[in-house]
């Protein structure tokens, strides 16, 4: 390779490790929070991709001329243990009858390698445990390894050994169907770290389902594999050879290595006959001393991986869609929800629905206990008259009417707002995407302190309108009367106005309610003028519906706060933009351009 090339692949192999940490770091932040169909195996596959990308691909990309990593996986009882003794030359993993028998992974290396292996260049989140094999017979790690009957520890027993060529190195690792879940997981986890696989099965157990699930995942990755087919019976070697090649080939394994291993008797230390395991001893020799072969073989594997690591980002892009659209929907709901409360109580407040009982009746005290809806018998003209004696005289108190309507439309924004809420939490929980989020939470009702809010919103209403008539009052002819009436008085008489529109009442109501607003209408047109009292009513209105939907908007965010982890636009966009460019990467690497 001249300098030229050198540097083009070095410059290459730097933008690659910045993508990686670039979709690294966009998988970090892929959130799953609604329990779509998938959607906990998408969040599995968004910790296995982060695992392989530290545990193998950027480790790779980094270090293209490390030493490969040849993991030995297989069924429980598949005699792995008993092969990497066999090609170490004595006993360095436990073997045995009780299942599982590989609990914590060995990982075997030459001794010029140590460095490669005794850091968290690989496999980073898994502690380092060093031993120095013995030649008797006894194995490493007495008092490190655990005994059986106990979990897959987190740590590896890293082992320099000569038998072991430089450039490869060995690694025991647990069953990959262990009745542990943690074993299993571990299993994995290591075969996802590799560079190639020895993968061992048995002549009576070779067609089970899950070897071939990860032998079509090794195919699909296109990782160098090397099949061992053990315990095979005398006289049956070439049937099931064949037939297990035939399987190999229908899976896109036709070129694996293929070795067979004859049922033989274990020596008293366990061990196999040496001759049986020496042509995997020698195809392993093989590969650690053709640095090119080395080099072949990495870049295909990273290649393999960048390409499952592109489809799988491709695949979360499109469930973090899913859970966009299923969180767009859920967030409709509540707007939909809240947004018919607040049409309700806008529309109670101005078809006369308020102007009833306790309302209506403080309201004819404060005007004069039904004169002025005597007035109305007599006809709208002699009404004028009646305002003018009514400037003339003594009001009842205002303060019993303010009471009567801040309690009449505190109980009306209550009621909708509690029918928002019952209605947006069994919708939710109707919806198994949102169910989750609920938990045990109940948001069926209204926040405690909802009801204060609500009090003080209202309160704050008839300050604003207190200031409204303030300013439109400044510097009238008809101050005067103002004053006499009292600015609480002219409040409370704008508020009638508001609220009294008959739309939505018949019969005699419809007749209180207009009397109601004539009364209140004719009294302010007194003070400002006609012009004026329609403005004045205008700006009550806008002031009461922003407050009424700023309360209801703020209740609502109990329900939208739950989907503020629900992938946006944004985000989907980088993810699938990194998916498209790791593709990109994997052609490249193909071409030998990592």
């Amino acid at each position: 390779m001249t300098t030229n090339e050198a540097d083009r692949e070095a410059a290459g192999a730097q933008a690659a490790v910045g993508l990686l940490q670039e979709c690294r770091t966009a998988l970090e932040g892929v959130h799953l929070p609604l329990d779509l169909p998938g959607a906990a195996d998408a969040r599995i596959g968004v910790a296995r991709a982060i695992e392989q990308l530290d545990d193998y691909i950027l480790p790779r990309y980094r270090t293209l001329d490390a030493p490969l990593l040849a993991v030995v996986g297989g069924s429980t009882g598949a005699g792995k243990s008993t092969l990497v003794n066999a090609i170490v030359g004595h006993p360095v993993t436990r073997a045995g009858a009780i299942r599982p028998t590989t609990r914590q992974p060995i990982l075997l290396h030459h001794p010029t390698e140590a460095a490669w292996f005794l850091s968290d260049r690989i496999l980073p989140n898994l502690g380092r445990i060093t031993e120095t094999p013995a030649t008797d017979g006894h194995l490493p790690g007495a008092g490190g390894l655990p005994e059986h009957g106990t979990d897959a520890d987190t740590s590896l027993v890293v082992l320099e050994h000569e038998a072991i060529p430089a450039g490869i190195a060995l690694l025991d690792a647990p069953d990959i169907d262990s009745v542990s879940d943690a074993n299993r997981q571990l299993a994995g986890q290591l075969l996802s770290a590799a560079d190639l696989w020895l993968f061992v099965t048995t002549a009576n157990r070779y067609a089970d389902a899950v070897p071939w699930k990860l032998l079509a995942d090794a195919a699909a990755r296109d990782i160098t594999v090397a099949v061992i087919l053990d315990r095979v019976p005398e006289g049956v070697e070439e049937e099931i050879s064949s037939d297990l090649r035939n399987m190999l080939a229908r899976q896109g394994l036709d070129a694996a290595e293929l070795f067979v291993i004859p049922e033989a008797e274990l020596n008293g230390k366990g061990m196999l006959p040496a001759a049986i395991v020496t042509p995997i001893r020698q195809w392993l020799t093989a590969i650690a001393e053709d640095a090119a072969e080395r080099a072949t073989i990495a870049r295909r594997t990273l290649a393999g991986a960048v390409s499952r690591l592109g489809e799988r980002s491709a695949g979360l892009a499109f469930a973090e869609q899913q859970q966009h659209d299923a969180g767009a929907r859920l967030s409709a709901h509540v707007a939909a929800a809240y947004d018919a409360a607040t049409a309700r109580i806008g529309a109670a407040t101005q078809d006369g629905t308020l102007l009833r009982g306790e309302v209506l009746a403080r309201w004819q005290d404060f005007v004069g206990t039904g004169e002025f809806f005597r007035s109305l018998e007599s006809g709208i003209g002699r009404l004028r008259d009646r305002i003018g004696a009514f400037f003339n005289g003594r009001p009842q108190p205002v303060e019993q009417v303010e009471e009567a309507i801040e309690t009449g439309l505190h109980a009306v924004i209550i009621d909708e707002a509690a029918k928002a809420a019952e209605q947006t939490d069994a919708f939710w929980r109707a919806d198994p995407a949102a169910r989750r989020l609920l938990g045990g939470a109940d948001l069926g009702s209204v926040t405690s302190d909802f009801g204060d809010r609500v009090a003080a919103e209202i309160r704050d209403w008839q300050v604003d309108l207190m200031e409204i008539i303030r300013s439109e009052g400044a510097g009238k002819r008809f101050t005067a009367r103002m004053v006499s009436f009292g600015i609480n008085g002219v409040a409370v008489t704008l508020m009638i106005v508001v609220f009294a529109s008959t739309a939505g009442l018949t019969g005699l109501e419809v007749g209180i309610a207009g009397g109601s607003a004539i009364v209140g209408q004719k009294l302010l047109e007194a003070i400002f003028g006609e012009d004026a009292v329609r403005r004045l009513a205008k700006q009550a209105r806008e002031k009461l519906d922003s407050r009424v939907q700023r309360l209801l908007a703020e209740e609502s965010t109990r329900f939208l706060d739950l989907l503020t982890a629900v992938p946006t636009p944004a985000g989907i966009a980088e993810l699938t933009s990194i998916a498209q460019r790791l593709d990109a990467l994997t052609d490249a690497s193909q071409g030998n351009t990592p």
